[in-house]
């Protein structure tokens, strides 16, 4: 099965439903499309639709769907994402997710500046685990 041997570590971190959510569309598109970066795209953006990165994992959302505008399109990520935030989230669940990640200034931020925020924080947490 070649989406369990090509499981990304953060999504490795994650609930065995985010594991097999990813598998499993990964897997379908290695038969649509075969092995490499498309595969990859499409797997993630399955898995935005229920989960979306905290940290150094994926955690499900309250709410399924597209988590940013990149998502809302019928094709896989070419574009910029919002990286696993759920852009399309109230602000409030924004700032919350800014909160447990104890990004600063918070409370001052516009969504957009929450969405960019919590996104490097993401980066650090994710590259902080791989090491």
């Amino acid at each position: 099965m070649p989406g369990r041997e090509e499981l990304p570590s953060t999504v490795a971190r994650s609930s065995k439903k985010a594991q097999r959510t990813w598998i499993k569309a990964h897997d379908s598109a290695v038969e649509t499309y075969g092995e490499g970066e498309r595969a990859h795209r499409t797997a993630f953006s399955a898995l935005k639709h229920s989960f979306e990165k905290v940290g150094d994992h994926w955690e499900a959302k309250a709410e399924k769907g597209p988590s940013d505008r990149q998502a809302e399109r019928s094709t896989p990520a070419q574009g910029e994402t919002a990286g696993g935030v759920d852009a399309n989230a109230s602000k409030q669940h924004l700032y919350d997710i800014a909160k447990r990640l104890k990004i600063e200034g918070r409370s001052q931020m516009t969504k957009d500046e929450l969405v960019e925020a919590i996104e490097k924080a993401n980066n650090r947490e994710t590259a902080r685990a791989r090491s």
